[in-house]
Order: C-alpha cells, then structure tokens, then sequence
C-alpha cells in the first residue's frame, strides 16, 4: 500500500559526494518520520538519518557532520545527500518511512535499497 522509489546511488571516490532520492507513493494519509539505513555486507542494518515531517534531523554518530537529510513534504520525498564519503560507508542505502495510510493504520515502509560504494 505505501511503495517507495530510491535512486541516486552509484560508485564515487573517497571524498566525493552522492545525493539519494526516496519518493513515497500510494494510499499515505500522512507521514510521520522519514529516514535512511544502511547495510554493509556481513555486518548488520544500521541507522544513518531521519527527518520528522516537523524537520527534526538527526544522525548517526558515523555520519554526523558529513550527511545532511532533508524532505519535500509535498513531494513525500526525502533526500540524502553524503559528502566527503570513506570507503567505510560502501552499504547498500534503504530508504525508510512512517506514517499513517489513508485508513489510519500506521505503516512502517522500506525502500528495495540503493547500492553505494566508495573506493579509495
């Protein structure tokens, strides 16, 4: 009921810059909160950065100073944009929203994942 569109992943090099896209799309009364996850192969999903529909940010220790998380509320679309990137945040990318659905029941809805890998 909720689908969610990443884009804007790809290969860079360390100390370059990348900007993730996640469009919310489907039966969405409201949202709540809108974030982004990481995962990199064998370790576990991590939390990277979320914004509240009020613009309320914050981030993970790993990323804080060099990621910056925004929203177009109208657009239901968050954005990601990561500079001065290190090998270390080579991760698949996973887009995250919550909200209520046009029935009022709460959603929790994850993107299909972006890959994003940095090179030294």
């Amino acid at each position: 009921q909720v689908q969610l569109v990443e884009s804007g992943g790809g290969l860079v090099q360390a100390g370059g810059s990348l900007r993730l896209s996640c469009a919310a799309s489907g039966s969405i009364f409201s949202i709540s909160r809108m974030g982004w996850y990481r995962q990199a192969p064998g370790k576990q999903r991590e939390f990277v950065a979320s914004i509240t529909s009020s613009g309320i940010s914050i981030y993970g220790d790993s990323v804080t100073g060099r990621f910056t998380t925004s929203s177009d509320n109208a657009k239901k679309t968050v954005y990601l944009q990561m500079n001065s990137l290190k090998p270390e945040d080579t991760a698949v990318y996973y887009c995250n929203v919550y909200g209520l659905l046009n029935s009022r029941r709460q959603y929790n809805a994850w993107g299909q994942g972006t890959q994003v890998t940095v090179s030294s």
